[in-house]
């Protein structure tokens, strides 16, 4: 039996799509002993998705914080691991195959791995597609999105009335220039509901005001800040469909084969870097979010909808 770390420290969104190549790990080492590293938001998934044996969490500690990273490189070493999957593939995780002694065989982009993947490819496109590249020189092949099964919710203490589609309309606050504008998403409410769908809108407490906007005088379901992370996957294998902000909802649903067509601003990200995974996921990206109009949304949504 070998040792065998994984790490992938987030975010969400990343996450999420790093699960398929994740399980292609586990597959090319059925009888290893697979630990991962990652940071406190992702250590339930990585318990409860049934890859892994071990989840060690990642404090990253900042680089004045000597202790701290002689704390990581005992851990590290103490383990000997035989070989790292680095599924990140930033500064920190090439520093951390420095502080590794003796070195394990390293797959990803760090200098000094033993299957080093420089190719331009690797960043051109999506961040699962480059997991693909490396793993492949690794001998990992069979590589597909993992839909979120094992996710399971018990999403019967909500109003359900299908059929339903789900609303994204929330994202980083960071990036208000990926926001679709409410008025488009009150827009497509009311076409929605006039076709028999009920209408749910999902978000965290920092959607809330904007949701609310959206909510305003409709009668649509507005969970915000009522779902958990599994309720998302829950509600989207139950959904007849989706539309959202290019944000780590969105990739939930897209990954669990919900028809979903997520909105890209081309100003903050591209469907070439950033494309939802997921064979039913329509993808629409403009300059603009406030100049897309919602027939051009609710036109790509019925063309998936009648696909399936």
């Amino acid at each position: 039996m070998k040792k065998i770390l994984v790490i992938k420290l987030g975010a969400l969104g990343d996450f999420i799509t790093a699960l398929g190549p994740m399980r292609a790990i586990r597959t090319h080492h059925p009888d290893d002993r697979l630990t991962l590293l990652t940071t406190k938001p992702f250590e339930k998934m990585g318990y409860d998705c049934g890859i892994f044996d071990d989840v060690w969490l990642d404090t990253r500690p900042k680089w004045h914080n000597l202790s701290g990273w002689a704390a990581l490189r005992t851990r590290l070493n103490t383990a000997r691991f035989d070989r790292v999957y680095d599924l990140q593939n930033n500064d920190r995780t090439e520093l951390y195959l420095k502080l590794m002694s003796p070195k394990p065989e390293w797959v990803g982009a760090a200098r000094g791995a033993s299957h080093r993947n420089t190719s331009p490819d690797r960043t051109a496109a999506r961040a699962y597609d480059g997991h693909v590249q490396t793993l492949g020189l690794a001998g990992i092949t069979n590589i597909a999105p993992d839909q979120l099964g094992w996710m399971a919710s018990d999403t019967t203490r909500f109003a359900l009335t299908p059929p339903y589609v789900l609303l994204v309309p929330g994202c980083s606050p960071q990036h208000p220039r990926k926001r679709w504008p409410i008025d488009s998403y009150r827009t497509c409410a009311k076409d929605l509901m006039s076709r028999g769908y009920q209408v749910i809108v999902i978000g965290g407490p920092p959607e809330a005001d904007t949701n609310a906007q959206l909510a305003q005088d409709l009668p649509v379901l507005n969970l915000t800040g009522q779902t958990q992370l599994y309720d998302i996957a829950a509600l989207a294998r139950g959904a007849a469909g989706a539309i959202g902000n290019d944000t780590g909802p969105s990739h939930m649903i897209a990954v669990s084969n919900c028809p979903i067509v997520v909105l890209y601003c081309s100003q903050e990200s591209s469907i070439r870097k950033h494309g939802p995974l997921g064979t039913t996921a329509k993808a629409i990206e403009v300059q603009d979010l406030n100049e897309l109009e919602p027939a051009t949304v609710l036109s790509g949504l019925a063309e998936i909808l009648q696909k399936g």
